[in-house]
């Protein structure tokens, strides 16, 4: 799993937002780097390079822990057919940049043959008619169909009825906990995993018993420098609400959200900071920082830095769901997946795509590592992932996972986290009230809702 990444603090570790952020331009393209192996990256569309026949292009986002495994993953591909001519891959900056690059590319027919994109993206390409529908028809030239993946990912993959992306994983927002802070605490169960937190009571007494036993703070979450994070830390209380509704519905034409539960969840997290029990401003590099050094009991971020956790020597800790602290369970989460970008495909093409799709979905088991959830259930299923801890542990995030309301503005690194992520920053840290925040954030909303779709 996403705005602008967030500055790194002073001495604070390299989490994995920091690793993407760092990726260099490459005449003003924005790309990061090709994979090895496969030549130059601007082969894979970009300066119209002749390639070879029956090449596969692919373009995707990841950096970090994500693109070491993905490269382990695009090489496998290549050692199963026929070597670095079988595929070349290209990496690019995340967020709006390479939406951009995606939407161009394919404006300008020189798309890639697969790309990757966030499900909550994908429907915006769909809509401006930048994407193949994956119909059952395409489904089946790689042995696949609908049922082989998790309903929630599928089911936001759709547009307007029509599915647009192939879910490869979910990765919600989760609770990784210092296991020896935690012991101290009392918050261990006779597994030595974490015992089940259970309302706000439950959750106010576990980051009271957290605090006293660290002697800092019972949890810490980026406040500040990732309003993403912030949005998802609101979204995952507010969606979990019995009443709640989307922030916007009708593809973005309506701002629909509670602003009585809106203005009672962001209190309720205030009151958290108030208490002592969180802090007040503090980056997602602090926030780690605080949990990896005993000094709090609990960070709360996406699952992705499990590959920064598993970086500190002697750290001894667990990751879990997010405790459901009010009616209904539910996370924010979004989907990586697969799409198709528009383009003249003969039938051996698609296959082959297709094939590409198929391989990755295959290595499931390498991609789920570095904390994403499988979707694909023949892996999501198997043994061998719930051996992965502790990223399994929290597999059962996909049937309850929140998706950012469709709209053009909204998706992972969108206007729409920005607005709503960085407002709900500055309740956290004492800068606005909760009923400022959400007259603020209305407003803008209305602003985006009464705007015309540019794509």
């Amino acid at each position: 799993m996403n705005s602008h990444p967030p500055t790194p603090g002073p001495r604070g570790p390299l989490s994995r937002r920091s690793l993407l952020r760092g990726g260099l331009a490459a005449g003003g393209l924005g790309l990061v780097a090709g994979t090895a192996g496969c030549g130059s990256p601007l082969a894979a569309g970009l300066a119209g390079t002749q390639l070879n026949p029956g090449t596969v292009t692919f373009w995707n986002l990841f950096a970090g822990g994500d693109g070491a495994r993905l490269q382990i993953m695009l090489d496998q591909y290549r050692e199963q057919h026929g070597g670095a001519d079988s595929l070349v891959s290209a990496t690019f900056a995340w967020g709006n940049p390479y939406y951009t690059k995606v939407s161009l590319a394919t404006l300008g027919n020189k798309p890639p043959d697969v790309a990757v994109a966030h499900v909550t993206r994908a429907s915006n390409l769909a809509a401006a008619g930048l994407l193949e529908p994956i119909t059952d028809d395409v489904l089946a030239l790689a042995g696949l169909s609908a049922d082989d993946f998790s309903q929630t990912a599928w089911k936001a993959s759709q547009f307007q009825g029509q599915t647009y992306a192939i879910p490869m994983d979910t990765h919600p927002w989760v609770l990784f906990y210092n296991a020896d802070v935690c012991s101290a605490a009392g918050l261990l169960g006779p597994d030595g995993t974490l015992a089940p937190i259970e309302g706000v009571e439950g959750w106010e007494a576990a980051l009271t018993a957290g605090k006293e036993a660290s002697g800092g703070f019972g949890a810490a979450t980026a406040t500040v420098a990732d309003d993403s994070n912030n949005w998802r830390f609101f979204s995952t209380l507010y969606r979990q609400r019995d009443g709640s509704t989307p922030l916007v519905d009708d593809g973005g034409l309506s701002v629909t959200m509670d602003d009585e539960l809106a203005i009672d969840t962001l209190a309720t997290m205030r009151s958290w900071v108030e208490k002592g029990l969180m802090p007040a401003t503090v980056d997602t590099p602090g926030a780690e920082t605080l949990m990896f050094t005993g000094q709090s009991a609990f960070f709360m971020n996406g699952e992705w830095e499990v590959t920064t956790a598993q970086s500190i020597e002697g750290l001894n800790f667990g990751m879990s769901a997010f405790p459901t602290l009010y009616d209904t369970p539910a996370v924010q989460a979004d989907s990586h997946a697969f799409i198709l970008p528009r383009m003249d495909r003969s039938a051996e093409q698609l296959e082959r795509a297709m094939g590409f799709v198929t391989s990755m979905l295959d290595q499931g088991l390498t991609w789920a590592e570095g904390g994403h959830v499988p979707t694909y259930l023949p892996v999501y299923e198997s043994p061998e992932y719930r051996r992965i801890t502790p990223q399994s542990s929290y597999a059962d995030t996909v049937d309850y996972a929140v998706y950012d309301p469709a709209a053009w503005y909204s998706g992972s690194g969108s206007n729409f986290e920005t607005v709503v992520g960085s407002t709900v920053g500055l309740v956290q840290q004492g800068l606005t009230s909760p009923q400022d925040a959400v007259a603020g954030i209305r407003s803008t909303l209305e602003t985006y809702a009464n705007t015309p779709n540019p794509l």
